[in-house]
């Protein structure tokens, strides 16, 4: 029998979302990735983070072309359409070190931006916005500040299941639009064009950052349901009023910030990795260190166009099938 994850040293942070690997010397991403069985291995971890929504992997030596080989096989290992490959973001700049397809996530360059905002205003899913959006995220933090700049996540799985029934099936069949024109006036600001051919055939319009996916998604690889608007991009319910839609997405957006049982929240140490599952998690960063520096490097892999099953089930009534 070959190598698996599950025999390295590892733990659930808390009951609905994510898992930490505990001991770098066993856990190294770069390892894996150069191991004789690594596609065994790779598609035991794309299932595990499809699972827990998020995975931590302590002080890692992957370089950023691991680190795109890693978002392009994880996608590919667990399904992921042929025309997919890795996103450039709207507004990314070409470097020759780095190129159009790596976001620096830089608190520097984000200082002063949520002056005055809550911090739970930050939530979202990766480029929801995108006709197809974000199958897996993965961030290398590698400068962190001496205190602060932690990242949370929440589970879309356990949103879903800790709707009422009721209202989870009203919600069930509706779509909702998810818009990131505010990067084509940033992109004007800067003097900077915005980038066609982004990740997907369908991801090719400089003009209009908009899509519609549903409000209930069905996750490909696990089958379970998920909620999927987010505050930061989701703007509106295609089939309710303006006031029915404002009032339903204002609730959903403190269902998620207020729960803290679906949430998970990781303080960063020197090249830590996060690798994330954006069609069953929302992520916010936590704007608490003053300026100080705070940069990473995250890739982002697209995954397929959301759809809704009827006949999916809940993470929850899953579990209680098996037992």
């Amino acid at each position: 029998m070959g190598f698996s994850i599950a025999s390295v040293a590892h733990r659930d942070e808390t009951p609905a979302i994510g898992t930490r690997f505990l001991d770098p010397q066993t856990a190294q991403l770069s390892t894996w990735l150069t191991d004789k069985n690594a596609n065994s291995i790779l598609k035991e971890l794309a299932q595990l983070i499809s699972h827990r929504g998020v995975v931590f992997f302590p002080a890692q030596d992957i370089t950023i072309e691991q680190q795109r080989d890693l978002a392009h096989r994880l996608g590919a290992l667990s399904g992921r359409p042929s025309s997919s490959t890795l996103h450039k973001h709207p507004i990314s700049e070409e470097t020759p070190e780095l190129g159009k397809d790596v976001s620096i996530i830089s608190g520097i360059a984000r200082a002063g931006i949520v002056d005055g905002t809550r911090a739970s205003t930050g939530w979202h899913s990766d480029i929801s916005f995108e006709p197809v959006p974000a199958d897996f995220s993965i961030l290398k933090m590698v400068t962190i500040p001496e205190v602060g700049g932690d990242t949370l996540w929440a589970s879309g799985y356990e949103a879903y299941d800790k709707l009422s029934p009721a209202f989870a099936r009203f919600l069930e069949g509706l779509t909702a639009v998810h818009s990131g024109e505010y990067f084509i006036s940033m992109a004007a600001a800067m003097g900077l064009p915005i980038q066609d051919n982004r990740g997907s055939p369908e991801n090719n319009t400089a003009t209009n950052l908009t899509a519609i996916h549903p409000v209930i998604r069905t996750h490909p690889v696990t089958g379970f349901k998920a909620l999927f608007v987010n505050k930061s991009f989701t703007t509106r319910i295609v089939e309710l009023s303006a006031d029915e839609s404002d009032d339903v997405l204002n609730y959903l957006a403190r269902h998620i910030s207020e729960n803290h049982d679906l949430q998970v929240r990781y303080r960063w140490g020197a090249n830590d990795v996060a690798i994330w599952d954006n069609r069953c998690t929302f992520h916010t960063a936590t704007n608490d260190y003053g300026g100080k520096q705070r940069e990473g490097k995250r890739v982002v892999g697209i995954g397929e166009k959301p759809f809704f099953d009827p006949t999916s089930t809940s993470r929850r009534a899953s579990c209680k099938d098996l037992n």
